[in-house]
């Protein structure tokens, strides 16, 4: 909890940082906001072309992209440090954490916060409200606490995915791309319902980087259509993926931070 709390009050003192420049927050939220806008309007082009993908209505598909978008801008928005975590390493700044009496990886949550971000939040939240008002959804508790936990699970997976790049930063000066088509790629990909993609991506983006079972799986069951014929009780557990995976990149992090070799700086 002691954690949890300095956690928090490094947050909010990055984003009153941020703050003191408000001109250029709003500008940098507003360009954020359009460019992720941006997709949203293609999405909307190809379902004014295309009414349906597989099973799914084009609300049904809005529903998925706007989950993808929030979660993916909240994880860039609270976990830049992780996403830029080369740069650290490359410029010396990670020796200076590690001196510093506090857990190493919240210190490095807590580098840097991207409010522009929150512009990425807004499209998200946006395409969630035409999702609800082109198909209503019968709205239980049920339903809420899937969509808090594929929201948790599939935070957790992000960053760890994140942290695979993290990690090859202290063996690498050069980040690697390789590592982007399961981050920025499965984030485009996995905006979309997995089961209309072939065989090999469906099994990609559900059993090496889950996000079939993180967002996919509960995301489905809410909309009444739940993938694979799967229970309740199977889509509440399936985002615990998430949480595995992050546990396992972390202990993965910190042995590549065993290896570590200062740069000398």
């Amino acid at each position: 909890m002691k954690t949890l709390r300095y956690m928090g009050h490094a947050m909010g003192l990055l984003l009153r940082s941020a703050m003191q420049y408000r001109a250029s927050f709003l500008m940098q939220t507003l360009s954020q906001a359009v460019m992720t806008g941006g997709e949203l309007l293609a999405v909307e082009v190809l379902l004014g072309r295309f009414t349906r993908l597989g099973q799914w209505s084009g609300p049904e598909v809005l529903f998925f992209f706007g989950m993808m978008q929030c979660v993916f801008a909240l994880v860039e928005f609270v976990g830049r440090g992780v996403s830029n975590f080369a740069y650290y390493v490359g410029s010396g700044e990670f020796d200076t954490l590690l001196v510093r009496p506090r857990n190493l990886l919240v210190q490095v949550f807590c580098t840097r916060l991207d409010p522009r971000r929150l512009g990425g939040i807004l499209v998200g939240l946006c395409a969630l409200g035409l999702a609800a008002a082109g198909q209503p959804i019968a709205w239980s508790w049920e339903k809420a606490l899937l969509l808090a936990v594929s929201c948790l699970g599939t935070t957790l997976l992000l960053v760890g995915l994140f942290l695979i790049e993290a990690t090859v930063s202290f063996f690498s000066v050069k980040s690697i791309e390789m590592v982007n088509v399961l981050t920025y790629g499965g984030r485009t990909t996995c905006q979309y319902p997995v089961d209309i993609y072939p065989t090999p991506l469906r099994l990609l983006f559900t059993f090496v980087a889950p996000f079939a079972l993180c967002m996919h799986l509960p995301v489905s069951w809410v909309l009444d259509k739940p993938l694979w014929g799967a229970s309740y009780g199977a889509a509440l557990l399936a985002p615990l993926a998430g949480a595995v995976f992050f546990g396992v990149m972390v202990r993965v992090w910190y042995w590549g931070v065993r290896h570590y070799r200062s740069t000398g700086s």
